[in-house]
């Protein structure tokens, strides 16, 4: 999002990446203020719906965002850019309590990190890659949309198979592990 902005206003555009960097410190500050409300709300009504929401909307984002930097005036484009950020939020928010709340302590840390980094490094590193191959081969913003689209839709899929952590205890977690193990040292031991 962030990223091949500036790549498609500075080459596709030819704005000024002075004037593209100014506009995402703007947007990044309301992204900032956004992020902890956002975090509110998936509190009082589940990370689920939220993150679901998200990912909804950027597929409509991914479609308006394009039209609106091809206007070329800041303040629309000044909109995309925290409209795609303030979709974000529904997301990013969240995503720290819903890793945290996958693992039981004895692996919570390794759990979040491990699943973090290898999303960064294959999602977001090859995103922006991606998207500057279509554009040059395409030379059109339409499969950059699609391609938005179709990682929408599968975040919509792995959302769809989570299940709700909002007021999850982390020491039932743990108790549900502790269960397992114990069960596990049974039949292991029985055998």
């Amino acid at each position: 999002m962030v990223t091949f902005s500036i790549t498609y206003l500075s080459t596709q555009l030819k704005m000024d990446t002075s004037n593209i960097l100014l506009l995402l410190l703007v947007a990044h500050i309301i992204h900032a203020i956004l992020v902890p409300l956002m975090g509110r709300f998936t509190d009082k009504i589940g990370r689920r719906p939220v993150y679901a929401a998200g990912a909804l909307m950027g597929i409509v984002w991914s479609f308006v965002a394009f039209p609106m930097f091809n206007t070329q005036n800041d303040w629309i484009i000044l909109a995309a850019i925290v409209l795609g950020l303030a979709i974000h939020a529904f997301m990013y928010a969240g995503q720290p309590a819903i890793m945290a709340e996958m693992f039981p302590t004895r692996m919570r840390y390794s759990g979040v990190s491990l699943g973090y980094q290898v999303t960064s490094i294959v999602a977001g590193s090859l995103a922006p890659i991606i998207a500057t191959t279509l554009l040059r081969q395409f030379d059109s913003w339409i499969p950059i949309s699609v391609y938005i689209s179709i990682a929408c839709l599968i975040t919509l899929f792995a959302v769809a198979t989570l299940r709700e952590t909002r007021g999850i205890s982390l020491q039932s977690i743990d108790a549900e592990d502790r269960r397992r193990l114990d069960q596990e040292r049974t039949e292991h031991t029985s055998s």
